[in-house]
């Protein structure tokens, strides 16, 4: 048995509580980084090659609601886009599917647009 030093900490129980007080949501800390345009532009890159491999827009439409969310919520992008929040909302769900001018409108809000380059 290898020899151990140092100080030897009392066992405390972890309760739900004290676990929830001694960590940190993930998701707090998802939109924290997505302040960063730089962040912001990895993760969408990622969840856009992620729907180009599989189809799937639900990856791609919550990596937009959360880079809304982390630049002031869909109530500000909803002003900033001139669109109806509710509708928003709906466009950005996981059943959502945004027309092209929508989904435009929204990337211009949030410092991004629409590209298309060979593969």
């Amino acid at each position: 048995m290898p020899n151990v030093t140092g100080k030897i900490y009392r066992r405390e129980v972890m309760n739900s509580e004290k676990l929830l007080k001694n960590t940190v949501s993930y998701h707090d800390e998802l939109i924290h980084s997505l302040r960063n345009r730089t962040q912001a532009f990895a993760y969408l890159q990622v969840a856009l090659e992620e729907y180009q491999e599989d189809g799937d827009t639900k990856a791609f439409l919550t990596a937009l609601r959360n880079i809304a969310e982390a630049q002031g919520g869909i109530t500000k992008l909803a002003e900033e886009t001139h669109l109806n929040r509710q509708s928003l909302y709906k466009t950005l769900s996981n059943k959502g599917n945004p027309r092209l001018n929508t989904l435009g409108s929204i990337l211009k809000v949030l410092g991004f647009q629409l590209t298309v380059q060979p593969l």
